[in-house]
């Protein structure tokens, strides 16, 4: 075998794989990881769809009939069928409500100043604080809430003594959700404002906050779909009655958690099955419309860039 050396001969070099063509090793790595993700995809989405199959056959029904949007379950034994849900849905409705007016200003104040003013060490304690309130089980908020409203000050456990519980549970999605939002809006519309003389106040009020509205919104409905379905606060601070009872600082509370879980106590009588049943999927679709909502706001008011 000779080597040709003369000069300006030129000999073929290693040939290397085209661009376009990944290696058969590299292909087999990429099968592999798509049936790993299928498959955990699967074994995510089994149990939900084998839970959300179980109360609908379970509880459909109930919500297909007119009186459960309309009546309350005041004279309604647990071995006698019929009555509604209306006073368990106004009470959810109403203490998300309250819970979501204190605890959204809170939340997008504390987001606002840990993005546009937080420096040193106090901005670094609320951000610590907000990460452990992010941890805080639900129950162990409702007792510091019972330590607080009822072992302090005396108060009867009422409406609002959940609403205070959840507001501690609500506060540190809100902020975090936000905290992202506002951390997306350029920082050119904010320096383009200040080009202007615009002080920086109401740089925030009248450019950041409005460019960002659509993901704050986005983000309170969801941290609201998380508080609505808490059971600990309602059965330690709000007692649930089959009456409608609006008034959040005197007497029982209805909700749909507390009415699944006063069901769930006579579970011997088919017609408390069924209304467990019923509430679960009730409240089930309640939750999905604010996600659903949340959802909407989000694809069709997107941060502005």
């Amino acid at each position: 075998m000779t080597t040709d050396t003369r000069v300006g001969s030129t000999s073929p070099g290693p040939v290397l794989p085209a661009l376009g063509n990944p290696s058969r090793s590299r292909t087999i790595r990429d099968q592999v990881a798509r049936v790993v993700m299928w498959l955990a995809f699967l074994v995510a989405v089994v149990p939900l769809v084998w839970i959300l199959w179980t109360v609908v056959s379970h509880g459909g029904h109930l919500l297909m009939e007119s009186q459960w949007w309309t009546n309350s379950q005041r004279g309604i034994t647990s071995r006698r069928a019929g009555g509604g849900a209306v006073h368990a849905i106004q009470g959810t409705l109403i203490q998300a409500a309250v819970t979501a007016l204190i605890a959204v200003p809170i939340a997008v104040m504390t987001a606002i100043y840990l993005v546009e003013y937080g420096r040193g060490k106090f901005a670094k304690a609320v951000s610590f604080m907000v990460d452990i309130l992010t941890g805080i089980p639900s129950i162990v908020a409702a007792l510091f809430i019972y330590a607080v409203w009822v072992t302090t000050f005396g108060f009867q456990r009422v409406g609002f003594a959940v609403s205070l519980a959840l507001v501690l549970l609500m506060i540190p999605v809100v902020v975090r959700s936000t905290e992202e939002m506002l951390k997306l809006v350029p920082n050119e519309l904010r320096e383009a404002s200040y080009a202007l003389g615009v002080p920086k106040w109401k740089t925030i009020a009248k450019v950041v906050l409005p460019t960002a509205f659509s993901g704050i919104v986005t983000g309170i409905l969801l941290g609201l779909a998380r508080v609505m379905g808490e059971t600990a606060p309602l059965l330690i601070l709000g007692p649930y009655t089959k009456s409608i009872a609006t008034n959040l600082f005197s007497g029982y509370m209805p909700t749909l958690p507390t009415m699944i879980n006063q069901d769930r106590t006579e579970l011997g009588q088919p017609a408390a099955v069924e209304r467990m049943w019923g509430a679960a999927l009730t409240l089930i679709l309640l939750i999905l419309l604010l996600n659903i909502a949340g959802r909407l706001v989000a694809r069709f008011g997107s941060v502005k860039k």
